[in-house]
């Protein structure tokens, strides 16, 4: 193995396990929310996480960005 596909196997690992950190925290709050949570790729972390009611309909540009969302488990049936 070459040090280009070690490091590019090395990328790999940092991007999926980024992935699932989102996802886990993604998960963790849609428990706690009305709304749906979407995971979105980002610069500077990798992946962010974003609560459909911070911005209410969202912009273009995030919507452009997401990868992955998770819907609201919050009910109010009681």
């Amino acid at each position: 193995m070459n040090g280009s596909q070690a490091l590019e196997y090395t990328q790999r690992q940092a991007d999926e396990q980024a992935l699932k950190a989102a996802m886990h925290c993604a998960y963790a709050r849609s428990f706690h929310s009305y709304f749906n949570q979407y995971i979105l790729t980002d610069f500077e972390r990798g992946y962010i996480v974003v609560d459909e009611g911070d911005y209410g309909a969202l912009p273009q540009h995030l919507v452009d960005r997401i990868v992955d969302s998770v819907p609201s488990q919050m009910l109010d049936e009681f």
